[in-house]
């Protein structure tokens, strides 16, 4: 597997390549900002973006989605339940668009990305799964989470999500939406040790640190 992080923006953010060595099919995740530095890296390994799969609905994400699709000619993913506010960014009717749901799997070549729904930063905030790799969005960043108080935000989702995350294997690696941490990518069993949000075992506990109980 080929796998690129990529720093694009103004506001710090990662983009994600994701390319099958053999097939040279590419994913692009997250279309936010500087598009041609995407197309560029993608063309450096050889690889032909097909898919552009957006974790969350926020503009910086998506922004660039659908200039990079009318580009490439890549069908565009994102889960339902950010797609009333993705799909009024997506101007180009040509553009093919694929909603997700939990557990789902995207095809790149011989690899399989899975679709975990993690709800909380927004109703249709999704983490992908790709071997051994765990691109989370805005959902966990490096010893910090994603906000909540952003229209569509919820504490209380967002909790049960990180639940759901704190299940997998710890050598895990993470890969977060924005550079916020000290170091640009984690893993599950990190993150555990080190991430006060992450190590909250109730939901007194995480709204507690929050400052919202």
């Amino acid at each position: 597997m080929i796998f690129r992080q990529i720093h694009a923006g103004p506001m710090q953010n990662f983009s994600y390549i994701i390319g099958d060595e053999k097939s040279k099919e590419a994913a692009v995740v997250d279309a936010g900002w500087e598009i041609d530095k995407l197309i560029n890296a993608a063309k450096k390994e050889k690889l032909e973006i097909k898919k552009i799969i957006l974790t969350h609905s926020h503009y910086d994400h998506i922004q660039k989605a659908d200039e990079l699709a009318s580009k490439t000619n890549a069908t565009v993913y994102f889960h339902e339940g950010d797609s009333d506010e993705i799909k009024k960014l997506i101007k180009n009717p040509n553009i093919q668009i694929h909603k997700l749901k939990n557990n789902d799997e995207i095809t790149i070549g011989k690899i399989k990305i899975k679709i975990m729904h993690t709800p909380g930063h927004s109703p249709g905030a999704i983490c992908l799964l790709a071997e051994n790799k765990l691109i989370t969005g805005d959902t966990l960043f490096v010893n910090a989470i994603g906000r909540t108080d952003l229209p569509g935000g919820d504490p209380l989702q967002l909790f049960s999500s990180l639940q759901k995350l704190k299940k997998l294997d710890d050598g895990i690696e993470v890969y977060p939406g924005h550079d916020y941490g000290e170091i640009p990518f984690s893993t599950i069993g990190g993150e555990k040790k080190t991430n006060p949000y992450f190590k909250c075992e109730s939901k007194e506990q995480f709204l507690n640190l929050l400052g919202l109980f």
